[in-house]
C-alpha cells in the first residue's frame, strides 16, 4: 500500500489526514516517482483553507496535499522514453506531493533531473520558493550600486532571493524578527526589524534610502521601499492581492525556463544555500504543516518519506 495525505473538505490543518491506497501503476508514457522528500509552502495550506484559491490552482476535492517533491523514478509506463527507472527527479506536483508515490506524465515540464551532488533534501524543497526567488531577482535586475530592501528575508523565498541579490553585487537590507537577525546576516544581508517604524530604521542603515524592494509577505516592505525612494516598477510583491501603487506582483509562474536547474547548479558548484530548518517524519506531517504555518521558519520545512 501507498500512503498519502488528503483532505475532503476545506478548512484548517485538522481537515488533513493520512490515507492508504494501492501502489499506483503508471500507464502509457507516465512515470511513477517514489517520493523521498516533500517541501512545504504557504500556498499549500492556503489552498486547503480557501475554495477560491484551490479553484484558481485547479485543485478540487478530494485532494492530496503539497507541491514540492524529490524522489526516484521506480516504475515507468510502456511508452515512456524520457525517463528510466532509477532516475532521481524533483519538481512540483500541485495537490499531490505529500505521498509515498506520485504518477506524472513523462513530458510534464515541472519534472527536473536532480544534478549529481545535490541532495534530495535540497531538491525536494526548491520548486515554489526557487522559482519565485528567481522570478523576483530577474524582475528587480539589481546589481552594484543598488540597495534592495527585502521583506521576510529569512523565510523560504527570502533565503534564496537574498543570496541571489547579494551575488549580483547589490547591498541587501533584510527584514525579519530580532531572533532571525543572525540568520539574515549569514545570507549576506543587513538585518532590520520589521513592523511599525520600518522606514525610519532603514534610513538609519541607509540614509540615501533604497533603489528597489521585494515584499515577500503582505505589503509593509513594498510601502516602505517606495517611501524610501525606490522607483515604481522596481518594487515587487509576491503575496499581495492588491499591490500598492508603484509595486507589481511577481510569482513563481513568471520564472524563466531553466531557472530552477541553474539554481541547483549554483547550490552544487558555487555555495548557494537552500536552508532547511526542520525535517519531519511522514507520520508527523501535521506538525510540519503547523511549523510552516507559523511563518517563522528560517528557510524551508520538509517532510521525509523514507
Amino acid at each position: 500500500m501507498s500512503r498519502f495525505v488528503q483532505h475532503d473538505a476545506f478548512g484548517g490543518p485538522d481537515v488533513l489526514g493520512m490515507a492508504e491506497r494501492p501502489v499506483p501503476v503508471p500507464d502509457g508514457s507516465d512515470i511513477r516517482v517514489r517520493v523521498t522528500v516533500a517541501g512545504l509552502n504557504p500556498v499549500d495550506w492556503q489552498i486547503v483553507a480557501s475554495p477560491e484559491l484551490a479553484s484558481a490552482f485547479g485543485v478540487s476535492l478530494p485532494s492530496g496535499y503539497g507541491n514540492d517533491f524529490a524522489g526516484v523514478v521506480d516504475a515507468i509506463g510502456p511508452e515512456t522514453t524520457r525517463w528510466a527507472v532509477g532516475d532521481r527527479v524533483y519538481g512540483g506536483a500541485r495537490g499531490r506531493a505529500l505521498a509515498d508515490h506520485i504518477v506524472l506524465a513523462e513530458g510534464d515540464p515541472r519534472i527536473h533531473r536532480i544534478p549529481e551532488g545535490v541532495a534530495d533534501r535540497t531538491a525536494g524543497v526548491v520548486d515554489v520558493a526557487g522559482r519565485t526567488a528567481c522570478a523576483v531577482a530577474d524582475a528587480l535586475a539589481a546589481g552594484p550600486g543598488d540597495v534592495v530592501l527585502v521583506g521576510a528575508a529569512g523565510g523560504g523565498v527570502g533565503t534564496i532571493l537574498t543570496q541571489l541579490l547579494v551575488r549580483s553585487g547589490a547591498r541587501v537590507l533584510g527584514t525579519g524578527s530580532e531572533a532571525s537577525a543572525d540568520h539574515i546576516r549569514s545570507l549576506g544581508a543587513e538585518p532590520v526589524r520589521y513592523g511599525p517604524g520600518l522606514e525610519a530604521r532603514v534610513r538609519v542603515l541607509s540614509p540615501a534610502g533604497v533603489t528597489a524592494g521585494a515584499d515577500l509577505y503582505a505589503t509593509e516592505t513594498a510601502v516602505a521601499a517606495l517611501a524610501l525612494g525606490a522607483q515604481p516598477g522596481r518594487v515587487v510583491t509576491i503575496e499581495a492581492d492588491d499591490p500598492p501603487p508603484g509595486a507589481r506582483a511577481v510569482n513563481g509562474s513568471d520564472a524563466r525556463p531553466g531557472a530552477l536547474d541553474e539554481l541547483l547548479l549554483h547550490v552544487r558548484d558555487d555555495g548557494l544555500r537552500i536552508p532547511v530548518e526542520a525535517v519531519y517524519p511522514f507520520a508527523e506531517f501535521r506538525d510540519a504543516v503547523d511549523h510552516q504555518r507559523s511563518r517563522h521558519a528560517r528557510g524551508k520545512v520538509a517532510v521525509a518519506l523514507t
